[in-house]
Parts: structure tokens; C-alpha cells; sequence
């Protein structure tokens, strides 16, 4: 059975790093496509960024471009969210969710709605 553990999350000031671990287990294979999520208290949960099983096809939501950067270690079964020059409206529970998509599906953009299979999540707090 496919579980996933996120960790790394934490409190940190405003323009500081984190960066989030999410481990994969219950696969013989990196065959997972993967993508990142967050909610704010009071907010609905939105797509931040995805991966595919590759490690070379990324997306990014506008709100994150450029500050946070997402990447795989397919040995460890390991997908990382480097989050860096975080702000106060980063404050959130991250997840990280899997989902297996056919070849070429996440090419020109995430399917955040998509993903099945979810972790527990982990608490970012930014504040100063």
C-alpha cells in the first residue's frame, strides 16, 4: 500500500528556508508522479507544485515561482520543496500527494485535482 510521510516543516522568520521531505514507501519503483499542496487556516487547499516521476517535468503555482523549488531523489523514493525567501502568507499545512499518470500527462501543466494517494502533512509557520 502507497504511503507518504511529509517532515522538514517548522517556523522560521520571514526571507528564511525550509525544505520539506516527502518519503514515499509501499512502491518497488519510482513510478509515482508527485505534487505539493497547502492550506491555509480559513482557506481552501491549493496546488503549489508537482513533479513527474522523472524529475525533469516541474510546475510551479505564480504564488511560489521562484522562491521555492521542488526535485526528487528517485533512489530514496524521496521528493523534496526547497521553500526559500518564505513569507507570511506561506504560513500553511503542507502535503505532499502521489498519483501514477500516463506518460507525457504533466507536460504542460499540473493536475492538482488529479492526485489519489496523500500524507498526513506538516506545519510551516512564518512570522516574525
Amino acid at each position: 500500500q502507497l504511503q507518504l510521510v511529509e517532515s522538514g516543516g517548522g517556523s522560521v522568520q520571514p526571507g528564511g528556508s525550509l525544505r520539506l521531505s516527502c518519503k514515499i514507501s509501499g512502491v518497488t519503483r519510482d513510478i509515482y508522479d508527485v505534487g505539493w499542496f497547502r492550506q491555509a487556516p480559513g482557506k481552501e487547499r491549493e496546488g503549489v507544485s508537482c513533479i513527474d516521476r522523472t524529475g525533469y517535468v516541474t510546475h510551479y503555482a505564480d504564488s511560489v515561482a521562484g522562491r521555492f523549488t521542488i526535485s526528487r531523489d528517485i533512489g530514496k523514493n524521496t521528493v523534496y520543496l526547497q521553500m526559500d525567501n518564505l513569507k507570511i502568507e506561506d504560513t500553511a499545512v503542507y502535503y505532499c500527494a502521489a498519483e501514477s499518470f500516463s506518460n507525457y500527462y504533466m507536460d504542460y501543466a499540473c493536475p492538482y485535482p488529479e492526485f489519489g494517494s496523500w500524507g498526513q502533512g506538516t506545519q510551516v509557520t512564518v512570522s516574525s
